[in-house]
């Protein structure tokens, strides 16, 4: 295996993990920053109420798009069998 396929591998394995990781956290930052302005403007700061909706958002989303998100692992596991049968 040449450093040129251990680089390509490593490219799909980050485009792999922004795929599956970014739309949880990108939720878990928008809820987090509407919830953390809300609570500066009425000066409310009790901890859990930024901890409940982000963890429904975050849910809500695993389940929006857990299929996508399943279906893109198992190509890159699939990818990953495939070359690994090549050496």
């Amino acid at each position: 295996m040449s450093a040129q396929n251990v680089l390509d591998v490593l490219q799909d394995a980050f485009l792999v993990l922004i795929r599956v990781g970014g739309p949880v956290l990108i939720v878990a930052l928008v809820i987090g920053l509407v919830i953390s302005i809300l609570q500066a403007t009425t000066q409310i700061q009790e901890q859990t109420l930024s901890f409940v909706p982000k963890l429904f958002a975050i849910l809500l989303t695993l389940v929006l798009l857990g299929n996508f998100m399943l279906n893109t692992l198992m190509a890159f596991t699939d990818q990953l069998f495939t070359i690994i049968a090549g050496l």
